[in-house]
């Protein structure tokens, strides 16, 4: 009985030093987006504001709040799925830089002259802007539009072009932290492993990846945040289903109020991607701090 009774009177004092624990954590960024959507309100409160209110967002852009995945067939779909598109795209190019990436940056990484031939070139062209890349690739794969490999992969020079807009932005981080985390493999690291004669695959699962590991995440979590704002980009100019389609196309009709809402899901998502690449590497990578 005194067990129980201690259980019955601890539970709650134990939800509610969580709930204090979170207190100073959950309040500050509540209070700030108050003071921010106040002076919103105050700015765009007039008769003819240059952007609506946000009382007048969310009454005019309520059906995409209330139900982001309706489907009225064509482009005329709730947000969820303008997303759900993009999120395609950016896991197929993303995808592709992950493997590619970290391929070309461990070999890079452990040849010293493959490093020296190929780093300036890599360094010029990781700076070239995403969407000059675009009219690039959209010139290379138009060529190959009445391919038979297109019709069997059921996608098109259109979609290729965006994919490969993400791929190329995104694969460059991922290549460098990861030649650069090769490259940092602590000496006594190396020669552990060469007193115990570890074989190259041992050496490469037991030494090179765990001591690399930390930069490839590194690069893993710029590469996710470049590809979500390369995918926006590219999917305003090659228009079709996407959120950044919707956003371009919100603006051209004047839908402002859809606008905003699609640009706060963007920042939603954008987040998320980068938490669930962050806690990967939270739960696969061990640090010393």
């Amino acid at each position: 009985m005194t067990s129980n009774n201690l259980l019955k009177q601890s539970s709650p004092n134990v939800v509610f030093e969580w709930l204090q624990g979170q207190f100073k954590f959950i309040v500050p960024p509540v209070l700030a987006l108050g003071s921010l959507l106040f002076i919103w309100q105050l700015l765009c409160g007039g008769e003819t504001p240059p952007l609506p209110p946000p009382t007048k967002v969310v009454t005019e852009a309520w059906k995409f709040i209330a139900d982001p995945f309706f489907d009225n067939g064509g482009t005329d779909k709730g947000l969820g799925r303008h997303i759900f598109e993009s999120l395609k795209r950016v896991g197929i190019g993303y995808s592709g830089s992950v493997v590619i990436g970290i391929s070309l940056g461990i070999l890079i990484g452990t040849n010293v002259v493959m490093y020296r031939a190929f780093d300036p070139i890599f360094q010029v062209l990781r700076t070239v802007p995403p969407l000059a890349w675009l009219p690039i690739s959209s010139a290379v794969f138009e060529s190959f539009k009445e391919s038979e490999v297109l019709r069997m992969l059921g996608t098109d020079a259109v979609e290729l072009s965006a994919v490969f807009v993400i791929f190329i932005t995104s694969v460059w981080p991922v290549l460098m932290n990861t030649a650069v985390g090769v490259q940092q493999v602590p000496q006594d690291y190396r020669n552990v492993a060469k007193v115990l004669r570890l074989s190259r695959f041992e050496y490469f699962t037991k030494i090179l990846v765990p001591s690399a590991a930390p930069y490839i995440f590194t690069g893993l979590r710029i590469a996710i945040g470049l590809s979500w704002l390369a995918i926006v980009a590219a999917e305003m100019l090659k228009g079709g289903v996407g959120i950044g389609f919707f956003i371009w196309d919100s603006y051209n009709s004047g839908k402002y109020s859809e606008m905003i809402v699609a640009l706060f899901y963007v920042g939603i998502v954008g987040l998320l991607l980068d938490k669930v690449v962050f806690y990967i590497s939270k739960f696969l990578v061990q640090t010393d701090s």
